[in-house]
């Protein structure tokens, strides 16, 4: 078994614990504070397994920003389609709900998912790079914060990294906010 392999084995099952035991109130309160200073179309994920649900705070800045979702193709960059309260979703290649046939988005913000993370803003995802892949693509366009979303329990000491992963500007779990870009 490979090291990140290894490393995605424990951290899944960190995440399990905390999702099991954690109230993510105060990281989704936490979320709306940080997003409130942010401006642009936000995207948010659809949780699978045991990430923490950032529904509740989608459901309440569809109503005032544009939201959107990415959508996977393959093992491409992701693209993001609008999102709102009743939007039909369909199920992606990766088993993912994505938004059916809305407008295409181009956020200014991310909200992302992770397995781990580490102090110095990297993350460890599932693997595909997607994330790394989008945010490549978007920041030499323009400003793109990049948020992640997890449970103190998912941070690690340190994580492989490789050239072509991004790091995340800030990470919010339910005990603080860290923010390692200026």
């Amino acid at each position: 078994m490979t090291d990140k392999k290894l490393l995605r084995k424990e951290a899944g099952k960190r995440r399990k614990a905390a999702f099991e035991e954690v109230d993510p109130i105060p990281a989704l309160d936490a979320l709306r504070l940080v997003l409130a200073k942010t401006d642009g179309p936000v995207s948010f994920y659809w949780p699978i397994r045991t990430e923490m649900d950032p529904r509740p705070v989608m459901e309440e800045l569809a109503g005032e920003r544009v939201v959107c979702l990415p959508v996977t193709r393959g093992y491409e960059a992701l693209t993001f389609r609008a999102w709102v309260p009743g939007t039909e979703m369909e199920v992606d290649s990766f088993g993912v709900e994505t938004p059916k046939a809305t407008e295409l988005v181009t956020p200014e913000v991310l909200v992302v998912p992770l397995l781990a993370f580490d102090g110095h803003g990297h993350r460890l995802g599932y693997g595909a790079g997607h994330y790394d892949r989008t945010l490549d693509r978007l920041r030499p366009n323009g400003p793109v914060t990049a948020i992640g979303l997890a449970f103190e329990a998912q941070m690690a000491e340190t994580l492989p990294i490789e050239p072509t992963d991004q790091r995340l500007d800030l990470i919010v779990t339910e005990d603080r906010v860290r923010r390692f870009i200026e």
